[in-house]
C-alpha cells in the first residue's frame, strides 16, 4: 500500500478506526470489493490503511455530498450489516482537510 495522492485542500477524510474479531469470516474479500466499489464513486480521491491491534483506514473525498452518497450506496449498506461479524468495535470520523504537507 502507498500513501494516497490527493488534490490541494480543502477536501474530506473519513477515518475508520476498528478492532477486528477473530477469524476472517469473509472480511478480506468484502473489504477488497468495497475498495473497488468506492474507487468508482464520484468524488473518491484515495485510500490508505494500516492494521496492527487497531486498524485505521482513511478514505478521501471531494465533498460531504460524495461521502453521503457512498454511505448510502446499496451494496455498501448491505456489507455494513456484517460489521458485528468482523469488528468488536469501530468509530467513523469525518474531517475536513485544511492543510497538508510532506514529501
Amino acid at each position: 500500500m502507498k500513501i494516497a495522492t490527493t488534490p490541494p485542500p480543502p477536501y474530506y477524510a473519513v477515518i475508520f478506526t476498528s478492532v477486528r474479531t477473530l477469524g476472517d469470516n469473509g472480511y478480506s474479500a468484502a473489504a477488497e470489493h468495497m475498495l473497488k466499489l468506492a474507487e468508482q464513486q464520484p468524488g473518491f480521491l484515495g485510500f490508505e490503511s494500516a492494521r496492527q491491534e487497531i486498524g485505521i483506514s482513511v478514505s478521501y473525498w471531494s465533498s460531504l455530498e460524495a461521502i453521503k452518497a457512498w454511505k448510502e450506496n446499496a451494496e455498501h449498506r448491505a456489507t455494513q450489516k456484517k460489521a458485528k461479524e468482523w469488528y468488536s468495535g469501530f468509530r467513523v470520523r469525518v474531517c475536513r482537510i485544511e492543510k497538508e504537507y510532506g514529501f
